[in-house]
């Protein structure tokens, strides 16, 4: 395309076995949410190493900060990754596996921030190439609620440089987009998430006698099922809602009807409107429901993330960007996921764009979900997500 493109792409065949190597490290050395300790010291060094001043945010946080060189500018642009891992014991059979028992990075994140750190080395080699600054967003605890987004938001670090931030970006691995390629998707593209944890409690007693007793678990069940008509029933067909419940436990027996049952669950929706009249619904039949057929309820409601929006223009504005970098088949449209993020927070405060990054190479060792005790990826992904997110820094900065 020009002079710079290929001096990117110089700069990206440079950095990416550096940033092979900090993926694998992160990737045996997991820490959980809010607990990212080693985590951020290893950043922190990598920065040191750079050249890159930083501050610390939120504990474990870490924001590098770049300053270009071209000209003056007030222009900021953020670009944020996720630090931290989850709580599942991995099993794959890799010689960089999580030294953690029971910690592993399941969702990417050890990508995110290898990328990230790809690109400050990219970025840090390009200040003359471009105006104002550059935040490098090392973010924690994206993995729980209340999640880090909103702590490091509350701390005002982003607006004590001044000037104007013009984006937030963002980026995620999809095993469900093709390696190579870069997933969009303008306007609201990610669900708000709001957690329930709740005991029954009834009565127990032999299961011969139900009648002596009040059983949670029939009464749970009834409760599972009113919910449901909620989203079935309530919600605009238009709005994707979705309620699940992932934990359910009543410690009795075959014969024994137990004192309480225990449930878990998450409600998502793309609308905020529906999502404040949802949980309401939701509550009200929690409460009373249990107590109508002689059950009491002990109910823990946790407000989780909101919708993550995209804003259009900043959207088309990569997209276009994209297409000429990549050739237009590697630049997808894609549609809403209902998984959350707490990039959310941002993209209600700011211009945002949070994008996937594809890694199916058609083996079936990279298709294993997020979340998956399998899941694993190919770094070879980095050669595109680093170039797209320089490029759009850069047009961001200079355009």
């Amino acid at each position: 395309m020009n002079q710079l493109t290929d001096q990117i792409g110089h700069k990206v065949k440079e950095v990416f076995s550096q940033a092979v190597y900090d993926r694998r490290y992160l990737h045996q050395h997991p820490e959980l949410s809010f607990h990212e300790f080693e985590t951020s010291a290893y950043i922190r060094s990598r920065l040191e190493a750079m050249n890159i001043p930083y501050q610390v945010v939120a504990k474990t946080g870490v924001v590098g900060i770049l300053e270009g060189k071209m000209e003056s500018s007030e222009d900021i642009v953020v670009l944020r990754a996720d630090i931290d891992a989850l709580p599942i014991d991995e099993k794959n059979s890799i010689d960089y596996r999580s030294e953690h028992k029971g910690v592993m990075h399941a969702c990417g994140h050890d990508y995110h921030t290898a990328n990230l750190l790809g690109i400050a080395s990219i970025l840090q080699g390009l200040q003359s190439s471009y105006s104002g600054k550059i935040l490098l967003l090392f973010q924690p605890a994206e993995e729980k609620i209340p999640g880090g987004a909103i702590q490091v938001l509350e701390s005002g670090i982003l607006e004590s440089f001044g000037g104007r931030i013009k984006a937030v970006l963002g980026l995620h691995v999809s095993p469900r987009v093709p390696i190579g390629h870069v997933g969009v998707c303008a306007g609201r593209f990610m669900a708000s998430s709001d957690e329930f944890y709740l005991t029954i409690k009834g009565s127990g007693g032999h299961a011969a006698e139900p009648h002596r007793a009040v059983d949670p678990i029939m009464i749970a069940v009834q409760l599972l099922s009113t919910l449901q008509q909620i989203v079935s029933r309530k919600a605009d067909p238009n709005t994707p809602s979705v309620l699940t419940f992932g934990h359910f436990e009543g410690k009795g027996a075959a014969n024994v009807i137990p004192e309480e049952v225990t449930l878990a669950g998450t409600f998502r929706t793309l609308d905020e409107k529906w999502r404040a009249e949802a949980l309401q619904q939701i509550e009200g039949v929690m409460n009373t429901l249990p107590a109508s057929l002689g059950a009491s309820v002990q109910l823990e409601i946790l407000r989780g993330y909101p919708t993550l929006y995209n804003n259009p223009d900043l959207a088309d504005r990569a997209k276009e960007l994209w297409k000429d970098l990549f050739g237009k088949e590697r630049v997808m449209d894609v549609g809403v996921w209902m998984a959350a993020e707490d990039f959310a927070y941002y993209s209600h405060q700011y211009p945002s764009l949070f994008v996937l990054i594809g890694t199916d190479n058609g083996r079936m060792d990279t298709q294993y979900g997020l979340h998956n005790a399998q899941f694993n990826l190919d770094e070879e992904a980095l050669k595109t997500s680093m170039p797209a997110m320089v490029h759009l820094v850069l047009d961001l900065l200079n355009g």
